[in-house]
């Protein structure tokens, strides 16, 4: 049998269209996944990709259109259906209960009666066999909860495996993994591959759609524009492809021109449930540059943005503009916006915005008392929402509707509204948590040029994300967290990813 694009297809779209109100989801969308492929699906937000993704995995239905798996009309209702038709899908927010075993999270929902001990000594074997033909090893008795967020993905893939999926959907998959993670999976699909298997990928990682997949499928504004084989494009085709115009794929800037001092942190330490999450941190940034915290998530970087942010207490030194600023509690965020601090979040749903309110609502928080918004003692609305319009523009926002509650908007849109706000303030000091997480390539273009013009400007730049190459690309100094500590700083004009990747892991370089 024959695997890779000239083969057969594992799976095919015809004529795909879904609807949400005004909004057109998907239209007419066409497509055809070879078996035994890896095949990439990339687009901007709200391009329609995780709509396609959904109605084949069964969270949506379509208004129209057909599904066929191998070759054969395959109606897709529910999560169930997909399953028996053999599609598994690994989700960006593993699904996994933190206190089961490997064993037990394998088996939730595929049990084979009422008796558990059969069930599990089945698993047992058969996630033996499974680990030994995708080189997938880990301990099946093992808690998730002190596993790596890269043994804990490979669960998930394990999951699907057991479920006897021919076919597997990654969301995302690399977004919380350091590189040699983010490499063995790599590893991974390709054994997958060679096996037979079927991987439909969903990243907006140029170069791991140049590195992995057989195919590429572009979306753009919820239509299917191209599909092309790897080897015949390149990452500015693509990002053109998915734009509708040529993108800069690099961070254009001159060398820093930093000055004066004006934040500076010393010993730094939060405790939380009786562990110890900052363990002495100390870091200084001077006007006009841009530190970059590079890390797996969970090592202490959001802790160190809350702190810096007025949101959570510590212990220790933190200087802005030479002020001490207050670690107790008595001092907030409103506080620190105030003293000259803007701050984007990591979470954007629970820190960055209310769901149930609008747009032009969600523009306001923090800001609501500047004078451009105010007419006499009152809220001048009209203004916020002229505001608001503006900055959708400017950041590309779709729908640009001030007016819609931001929880219809999709994750990356949700991400430009709150940017837009927090990086048009003409902060001393800008915090920057995961600024293009879920966000198009288009709008990192723009968003990276704003973190810059920032820079050029005189500003400091706190900047954490979990994108190696955006930390390496916009920074002009690195500092590697682990384990709530500062393992090392680099110049980033100067370091190496696998200098990096040691420092991530715990390892000094």
């Amino acid at each position: 049998m024959r695997h890779g694009p000239d083969s057969e297809a594992a799976i095919e779209l015809r004529g795909i269209s879904k609807a949400f109100g005004p909004v057109q989801a998907n239209k007419d969308i066409h497509i055809r996944v070879a078996r035994g492929s890896i095949h990439g699906i990339i687009g901007e937000n709200g391009a329609g990709k995780s709509t396609l993704m959904s109605i084949l995995y069964g969270f949506y239905r379509a208004d129209s259109g057909q599904i066929l798996v191998g070759g054969r009309d395959t109606p897709i209702p529910d999560s169930q259906a997909a399953i028996r038709a053999g599609i598994g899908m690994v989700f960006q927010h593993f699904k996994l209960v933190q206190n089961f075993t490997v064993l037990e999270n394998v088996i939730l929902g595929a049990e084979d009666g009422r008796r558990l001990q059969p069930s599990l000594a089945k698993a047992r074997r058969e996630l033996a066999r499974l680990s030994a033909d995708y080189g997938l090893e880990v301990d099946p008795d093992a808690r998730i909860e002190d596993l790596s967020v890269g043994h804990q993905q490979r669960v998930e893939i394990l999951k699907a495996l057991y479920r006897q999926a021919d076919i597997l959907i990654l969301d995302e998959p690399t977004g919380v993994l350091t590189p040699p993670e983010a490499d063995h999976l790599f590893r991974i699909l390709r054994g997958l591959r060679e096996q037979g298997k079927t991987v439909i990928l969903i990243t907006h990682k140029l170069r791991e759609i140049m590195d992995i997949t057989d195919e590429v499928s572009v979306m753009r504004r919820g239509e299917m524009v191209a599909t092309v084989r790897t080897k015949d494009t390149s990452p500015p085709e693509l990002a053109e492809l998915m734009v509708g115009r040529k993108v800069l794929l690099r961070v254009d800037k001159q060398p820093a021109q930093p000055g004066e001092v004006v934040l500076d942190v010393r010993d730094l330490r939060v405790s939380r449930d009786g562990v110890e999450r900052l363990k002495g941190v100390s870091l200084s940034i001077r006007r006009g540059e841009i530190l970059g915290i590079a890390g797996v998530a969970g090592n202490g970087q959001s802790e160190l943005l809350e702190v810096l942010g007025g949101i959570a207490t510590a212990t220790g030194s933190v200087r802005l503009n030479g002020r001490e600023l207050d670690l107790s509690g008595r001092e907030d965020g409103q506080d620190r916006r105030h003293a000259g601090v803007a701050h984007i979040p990591e979470d954007r749903q629970h820190l960055g915005c209310i769901m149930d309110f609008a747009a032009w609502e969600n523009v306001a928080f923090g800001y609501h008392r500047d004078e451009d918004y105010r007419s006499g003692p009152l809220t001048d609305n009209a203004a916020l929402k002229a505001d608001t319009a503006a900055k959708m523009a400017r950041f590309d926002v779709r729908p640009p509707l001030p007016t819609l509650a931001i929880k219809h908007f999709s994750g990356g849109n949700q991400q430009k509204i709150i940017v837009a706000r927090e990086i048009e303030r003409n902060p001393d000091l800008l915090l920057i948590g995961q600024p293009t997480r879920g966000v198009d390539i288009g709008a990192i273009e723009f968003i990276h040029k704003q973190i810059v013009a920032l820079r050029d400007q005189g500003k400091a730049i706190l900047l954490v994300s979990v994108e190696l190459d955006e930390v390496m690309s916009l920074s002009d100094r690195v500092a590697v967290m682990f384990d709530g500590r500062i393992m090392g700083e680099r110049d980033a004009a100067t370091t190496t990813e696998r200098d990096l990747g040691l420092l991530m892991a715990g390892m000094e370089a």
